[in-house]
């Protein structure tokens, strides 16, 4: 069974920053295709980046480029998101998903995956 378990929330200040780790098990990240979301009360989960270890391709929403850094280690079978110069808008669960053959093809559309982490929580407060 392909597992995701996100860690490395907490609390920062503004401008401060966060590295995410989402670790998988049940299978290995070469071949497949994470992403992250985050869902702040009241709106919709949203797409933040995706990484395909196919071919190397990353995107990012446009809020968190050139802030926000989506990596891959495959001998920790862990993808991080380095998140820096955080705002408050940025406070959010943030949670990973994906898994072997998903590729980026509409990467951001939240109802493509099936395979959801339990979230960690990012607040961004001074």
């Amino acid at each position: 069974q392909e597992q995701l378990v996100e860690s490395g929330g907490g609390l920062v200040q503004p401008g401060g920053s966060l590295r995410l780790s989402c670790a998988a098990s049940g299978f290995t990240l070469d071949g497949s295709g994470i992403g992250w979301f985050r869902q702040a009360p009241g709106k919709e989960r949203e797409g933040v980046s995706f990484i395909s270890t196919r071919d190397g391709r990353i995107f990012y929403t446009d809020s968190v480029k050139g802030r926000f850094t989506i990596s891959i280690d495959n001998a920790q079978n862990t993808v991080y998101l380095q998140m820096n110069s955080l705002k408050p808008e940025d406070t959010a669960v943030y949670y990973c998903t994906g898994g072997t053959g998903y590729g980026c093809h509409s990467w951001s559309f939240r109802y493509k995956y099936d395979n959801w982490g339990q979230g960690t929580q990012v607040t961004v407060s001074s």
